[in-house]
């Protein structure tokens, strides 16, 4: 009920033991067992009273519904308005499965025709080589820049003056 372990109970009895008394324990042991046979009581004719309440007000069909949202499955409607006939779920099946024959199709040797697929070429280079991975001799110099060509900025922000 409130999930006790036996360790547990076997604690809070040691400890009910201690702070009662071996003399009194029999009276407590009575009362508290008294008082679950209550609550369990008053729990059940709570749950017989809210079972009656239902019946006499009909709610049945809220019951429903509210199992019908709960076991809602959101892929099938979807399925059902966007597919109906499954002709989209068949031509898939069909683009991932080309070997198979569809349904009413029979496979003939005659009517398939192999379709060549470029070969892609062996150890192709490439397009970024960081620089830590490429020996130093093969590194070229860099360009040479002439002082002729290089131009002032357009813009040059101002200093930033500290005092």
């Amino acid at each position: 009920m409130f999930d006790f372990a036996w360790s547990e109970i076997a604690i809070i009895a040691a400890v009910a033991l201690i702070a009662i008394g071996p003399k009194d324990m029999p009276a407590a042991i009575r009362t508290v067992s008294g008082l679950v046979k209550k609550a369990r009581r008053m729990a059940s004719e709570f749950q017989t009273h809210v079972d009656e309440m239902v019946r006499e007000a009909n709610l049945d069909g809220v019951k429903n519904s509210f199992n019908e949202i709960r076991n809602f499955d959101f892929k099938d409607v979807v399925e059902k308005h966007i597919d109906p006939d499954n002709s989209l779920r068949d031509t898939l099946n069909d683009l991932q499965n080309p070997s198979e024959p569809a349904a009413g199709e029979h496979a003939e040797s005659d009517s398939v025709v192999a379709i060549a697929e470029p070969e892609p070429e062996p150890n192709p280079a490439p397009a970024f080589i960081p620089p830590a991975f490429i020996p130093p001799g093969m590194i070229p110099p860099p360009a040479p820049v002439k002082a002729e060509a290089a131009e002032p900025p357009a813009f040059v922000p101002p200093q930033y003056i500290v005092r």
